[in-house]
């Protein structure tokens, strides 16, 4: 079946490239044989627009007219399908096979993949790949959230969602309408940043965090969607990468790598303790509530006592 639709797909696209004037269904229809083994004028409908959809998400720019008899046509015409001169160096081709290899998600690795064969094709040079052979270490962004590639595709459609979503300090989980803006990874985490409707504000997801099924929604942006530059620094802020101030906690001997790798500075107390100063932005107070009791906050006191009401939330679940 797949070969039979990959042919079908073949002829109508050489249908369209090859004619000077627009096609319409009827033509098409007796121009594909796949089509005229159509059961009825609906199955042919139904095929035909699909094929349609699938030639457009592969690049095919494909025109739809009308005639002086009211009739659609469609046509693909050649300059509006032809690639320009490809004209990157070997650097620019190196940094795109990089680029490539990150991804581990079988979605975009697919595509990647796809895309740099169409490159190399046109004429992209082929770049010495310094992971290929002589290094034990290759870059990976790792993508274990099923919310990913809905939310990945309704920031690229511009599509509002709805999913249900945990806040750090919550027993249980709510619905959330946003209208997606960007995806970012920051420490090893997927975060989400975009409107909340039901609040009227910009806020951010961690995806780790979101249960069942991410939900599209008709309609358009309520919301101005800002700057790539002004999201990144909004998601960086809210998963605390901007830090203001310090703060100084306690840390079992032996436990919570992760913040330990952020302190400005350690000392040993002794009797299985140790005193670290680290980096406190917005976030952190959720960040030391997942190593549990191997933490006890120091100061300053709005943070312990943040921490201490979000440990008081999970009590009571």
């Amino acid at each position: 079946m797949a070969i039979a639709k990959a042919e079908r797909l073949m002829n109508l696209a050489l249908c369209l490239l090859g004619t000077r004037r627009p096609l319409s269904k009827r033509e098409l229809r007796e121009s594909i044989e796949a089509y005229l083994e159509a059961g009825n004028d609906d199955s042919f409908n139904r095929m035909f627009e699909r094929d349609k959809d699938d030639l457009r998400e592969l690049g095919l720019v494909i025109e739809t007219v009308e005639n002086l008899d009211a009739e659609t046509g469609y046509l693909a015409r050649r300059d509006s399908n032809r690639l320009p001169p490809i004209t990157l160096d070997a650097e620019e081709a190196a940094a795109l096979g990089l680029a490539a290899k990150v991804w581990q998600q079988a979605r975009l690795a697919g595509a990647a993949s796809g895309a740099l064969q169409k490159l190399r094709a046109a004429g992209m040079p082929e770049a010495e790949d310094a992971y290929e052979v002589h290094s034990a270490l290759e870059p990976r962004i790792p993508v274990h959230e099923a919310a990913f590639e809905p939310l990945m595709l309704a920031c690229r459609d511009r599509r509002p969602v709805t999913f249900d979503y945990r806040k750090g300090n919550a027993a249980r989980h709510e619905q959330r309408q946003v209208e997606p803006w960007t995806l970012e990874c920051w420490r090893g985490h997927w975060y989400l940043a975009g409107w909340d409707r039901d609040r009227g504000a910009e806020r951010v997801f961690r995806l780790s965090r979101i249960a069942g099924r991410v939900r599209s929604r008709a309609g358009a942006f309520s919301a101005p969607v800002p700057d790539v530059v002004t999201v990144r620094e909004t998601v960086e802020s809210w998963a605390g990468e901007t830090a203001t101030r310090t703060a100084w906690i306690r840390l079992r001997s032996g436990s919570g790598y992760p913040l330990r790798s952020r302190a400005i500075s350690v000392r040993e107390l002794g009797n299985g303790w140790d005193e670290l100063e680290i980096p406190y932005g917005h976030g952190l107070d959720a960040w030391l509530v997942e190593f549990g009791p191997d933490v006890v906050v120091t100061e300053p006191a709005d943070l312990r006592a943040d921490v201490v009401d979000r440990l008081r939330a999970v009590a009571k679940d």
